[in-house]
């Protein structure tokens, strides 16, 4: 397969040069290296995460020149090839002496751009060969999927910067030469998104509705955003057939001439096969990972192989199952949501453990994560409330956290775990969100007690049959009364209090569902028989 010429690699000078001034700047050190990044590493001073050689950190809280010189000692050590601080980044002889003496390069991350949108695309320009080797086809003379060379060509042609866009506003690429933009282009770069209120403004005007009817460039007068005069935009709209995948915008002072207007309509169909590449590229990754993992969590023959293709072989992994609340929701949410629930979950996990494998399988999201020597259950508990936390409310998804797996076998394992706690988590009365295989046990054991005696049709039987032929015949509650008692252990005033009955008139009936249930309420094995049939039957 012939090599991938050197400017798409996913290597610190290509980051630099799709991201330019914008975004990230060089402070000090060599960024035109000959090494591929292997991953985007979020540096986290009380859970050092660990570190794939040739990573970009994040030095996210870096203040000081001496936090800045202590993280980047042991950069050196674990071969780095850069660290990102927050602009304006302290950088005396010391802190340059450092980075020198560690081999890594260090660049100011532009004041105002979150960092999760800086890892976002970074990782956007690594995605392509996560899994497999990397295609060297090309569309129209440029890599396919590339969106940022797109961009930059599409920049040349039209002589002015541009943004690629999908249909909610959000920018998939851009363009060197934004500083030539407007302070509402700046905002949408550095938030990777159109401002809200310029997109109500522009809605309103109906730019929106003309943008996606026709085929032609749309003049827009933008909108007035901060003090900067705002310059003029011209858009078209991409398409795919009668679908409309987003759109390119051009600020430009001047109108097109009837060339450009022809070229730009050109460029919006190149950029449509390349929206289609990665549309196509990143559905076959996600099938090829969910095969690697389905693969490596059934054990058997390949499941060695597939987890050395998904770079998690030779240690412990964490195993985690994240699943809607109930099967109910689950039915009513679309496989489009689920799959974003997917990548929210890998990104989520990639930003914390490089290493880190998660995919989608039958309507469960299975990670796996390297585990960390000692106890798993503390940076798996921080792992999942942290994604719940930031996923919101919408779907309200539930996260389990199964047993550490040391081999093949114990994946399997382990997988199985995670599915006994995602089900107690999903049809738990208590609203937990979050479980470790501890946590549910009893709850699980009792789940797999119901399903044998659903599966071989089994009645209740005895003192239990007896109590609800009576509540039947009579319109009594003796079941829920014994019930009640049962669960106060005993405590006749709490089990009242809990029917909402006076405690003398919750004796009599407890007395009663003794004599008509035939039941020696004093015999410890009765109580239990009876609280496990309770249990195991839905009454």
């Amino acid at each position: 397969m012939p090599a991938t010429p050197d400017r798409y690699r996913p290597s610190l000078g290509r980051v630099l040069e799709d991201l330019g001034v914008t975004l990230l700047d060089v402070v000090h050190g060599q960024a035109q290296r000959p090494e591929e990044i292997s991953a985007v590493v979020i540096h986290d001073p009380v859970d050092e995460p660990p570190l794939p050689p040739h990573a970009v950190v994040l030095g996210v809280g870096l203040q000081t020149a001496q936090e800045v010189i202590g993280l980047l000692e042991r950069l050196g050590r674990d071969q780095a090839l850069a660290l990102v601080v927050r602009a304006p980044v302290p950088a005396p002889a010391s802190v340059r002496a450092a980075a020198d003496q560690a081999g890594v390069c260090l660049l100011g991350l532009s004041r105002g751009v979150p960092w999760a949108h800086l890892a976002a695309l970074l990782r956007s320009l690594l995605a392509e060969g996560d899994v497999g080797p990397v295609e060297p086809d090309s569309l129209g003379g440029l890599p396919a999927g590339d969106l940022f060379a797109v961009a930059n060509a599409v920049a040349a042609l039209m002589d002015a910067p541009i943004t690629i866009e999908d249909r909610r506003s959000r920018v998939l690429a851009f363009s060197g030469r934004q500083n030539e933009a407007d302070a509402s282009r700046v905002e949408t770069i550095l938030g990777r998104h159109v401002p809200d209120d310029v997109v109500a403004v522009l809605s309103e005007r109906g730019v929106f509705r003309e943008l996606y009817r026709s085929d032609r460039p749309v003049y827009v007068d933008t909108v007035q955003f901060g003090d900067s005069v705002p310059v003029p935009r011209v858009a078209i709209a991409v398409r795919a057939g009668d679908e409309v995948l987003g759109s390119i915008w051009a600020a430009t002072p001047h109108r097109l001439s009837e060339a450009r207007a022809e070229a730009f309509g050109e460029a919006a169909k190149l950029v449509a096969l390349h929206l289609l590449r990665v549309r196509a590229g990143a559905d076959v990754q996600r099938r090829v990972r969910a095969d690697l993992l389905s693969t490596a969590l059934a054990g058997g023959a390949g499941a060695g192989e597939a987890l050395d293709r998904l770079g998690l072989s030779g240690g412990s992994l964490m195993v985690f199952g994240v699943a809607m609340t109930n099967p109910a929701v689950s039915a009513s949410v679309s496989a489009q949501e689920q799959q974003r629930l997917a990548d929210a979950f890998a990104m989520h996990l990639g930003a914390l453990h490089p290493g880190s494998a998660a995919a989608l399988i039958s309507g469960v999201v299975y990670g796996l994560v390297p585990s960390p020597p000692g106890s798993a259950l503390e940076p798996g508990g921080r792992i999942a409330r942290d994604f719940l936390d930031r996923v919101g409310e919408r779907l309200r998804p539930v996260v389990a956290i199964g047993p550490v797996a040391h081999d093949v076998t114990g994946l399997v394992r382990a997988r199985s775990g995670t599915d006994r706690i995602l089900r107690v988590l999903r049809e738990s009365p208590r609203g937990r969100r979050v479980a470790h295989l501890d946590d549910v046990r009893a709850e699980a054991l009792l789940l797999e007690l119901r399903d044998q005696v659903a599966a071989r049709g089994e009645e209740p039987g005895g003192a239990l049959a007896r109590l609800i032929d009576y509540d039947r015949a009579h319109g009594s509650d003796l079941v829920g009364t014994l019930r009640a008692w049962l669960d106060a252990f005993g405590d006749v005033n709490a089990a009242a209090g809990a029917m909402y009955v006076h405690a003398n008139t919750f004796r009599y009936r407890l007395r009663r569902a003794g004599e008509v249930g035939e039941i020696d309420l004093a015999d410890a094995e009765q109580r239990f028989a009876l609280m496990l049939q309770l249990r195991l039957h839905r009454l």
